[in-house]
């Protein structure tokens, strides 16, 4: 009799949320929509083959740490850095030198927004960008780590 062994690996992906996202639901609903991030969380840690894992700061440095300290932990990050997007020469130099490969995404699409959203600071260190599919560009972020995962 031939034993056959089948092992479900767990990718393990971070979620880094920058300033201001933990006021989902509540900050400009026509834009961001009214659900709340831990309430979407919820819904999406009923994948069986991902193991999610959540980090929100308003602080570049915590943001800044957190990335370090996920590097090698993770088979991906994704990273939504709000406005730090825009901003944050030292989170882009995270991104950069980490190994950890990292999507970018965004709730809204930055490129029908002000001006100064249209710059992205950490997307050429990133892995990819999805901008502007609201909660969803979470889910798609997600789909894009196992579609590379099964390269």
């Amino acid at each position: 009799m031939i034993s056959i062994l089948f092992y479900l690996k767990f990718m393990r992906i971070l979620i880094i949320n920058g300033p201001n996202l933990n006021l989902l639901g509540k900050r400009e609903p026509e834009i961001y929509g009214s659900q709340s991030f831990e309430d979407f969380l919820n819904g999406l840690k009923g994948a069986d083959d991902i193991s999610l894992a959540y980090f929100q700061s308003n602080i570049e440095g915590e943001i800044i740490d957190r990335l370090q300290d996920a590097d090698g932990q993770y088979d991906g990050i994704i990273l939504n850095a709000g406005g730090y997007t825009h901003t944050s020469v030292a989170i882009a130099d995270a991104v950069k030198v980490i190994e950890t490969p990292v999507i970018e995404v965004h709730i809204s699409n930055i490129f029908d927004r002000e001006s100064f959203r249209h710059t992205s600071l950490t997307a050429p260190n990133a892995m990819g960008v999805i901008s502007g599919f609201g909660l969803d560009s979470y889910r798609l972020a997600i789909a894009a780590f196992n579609n590379k995962n099964l390269d």
